[in-house]
């Protein structure tokens, strides 16, 4: 007796079957298209990358110039600004590009699934470039602003001080924090996209997550002070959000879980 169960109708897969040498060859060819897009965004990036380090760096320049200080990066290197300008245009190209490699991936991945499973993935595919923005601005926004004029003010500049601590920060290493920051912030934020698509597979249920919420919450300070500077304010800037974007993905995961779930 065969059981093989039949897809709806109308919810056929529309393409031909290739096989694996063709697979291969689709891959290689969209991997190609995915480098071409962000070599050539390499390039016009690197092209700007004073500009755009000029961009990252704002925030600190604010941050020094209302102490009253020149606003200043060093190097100490003779090749470290050059790399930092490389590391720059790399950060650059990978955001400019993100949309072409995405699409890329979705033009070799929708072929094998089925309309109903493209009508359901859609969504995800593009609320997920936006969170990762909306994670990277409050990096850039909110979180630098308040804790570069923190950790500032460590600096020891008494007058008549015999030592005076002042800040000199290599051009590398606030590039370094900088990605960091702004990169955590923004996986961070795809949270509720990955809580909600294990919810509508049927991995994790809402009810699970309310029953481990509290350490959810340990998990969401845990994560935040691994992922950010050594100082408490930024740590809570990113806890905080986290635990918002917890209680988000709750009310996702109930509105697509199977039905039944729920309760569970």
């Amino acid at each position: 007796m065969d059981e093989t169960v039949s897809p709806p109708k109308g919810d056929e897969i529309n393409d031909k079957e290739m096989p694996l040498l063709e697979h291969l060859a689709e891959l290689r060819r969209r991997l190609m298209y995915s480098a071409a897009a962000f070599f050539i965004a390499f390039f016009i990036c690197y092209h700007f990358a004073p500009r755009i380090y000029d961009f990252l760096a704002a925030p600190l320049a604010h941050a020094l110039e209302a102490r009253g200080q020149k606003p200043q990066l060093i190097y100490t290197a003779l090749y470290e600004a050059f790399f930092t300008y490389i590391k720059v245009a790399i950060f650059g190209a990978a955001f400019v590009s993100f949309p072409v490699v995405a699409s890329q991936l979705w033009f070799f991945v929708a072929p094998g699934l089925y309309k109903r499973e493209k009508r359901a993935m859609l969504p995800f595919l593009m609320v997920t470039p936006v969170l990762f923005f909306l994670g990277g601005a409050m990096a850039y926004y909110v979180i630098f602003p308040n804790a570069w004029k923190f950790l500032l003010s460590f600096q020891n500049t008494p007058p008549g001080a015999d030592v005076h601590i002042e800040l000199m920060a290599k051009v590398s290493d606030y590039l370094n924090i900088v990605m960091k920051l702004i990169f955590a912030f923004g996986l961070s934020f795809e949270l509720p996209v990955l809580l909600t698509l294990l919810g509508k597979v049927g991995i994790i249920t809402s009810a699970g997550l309310r029953k481990y919420r509290r350490y959810a919450y340990v998990g969401c300070f845990v994560l935040a002070a691994i992922l950010t500077p050594p100082d408490i304010l930024t740590q809570c800037l990113l806890a905080g959000p986290l635990v918002v974007l917890f209680e988000i993905s709750v009310f996702s995961v109930r509105l697509v879980e199977p039905k039944g779930s729920a309760d569970a």
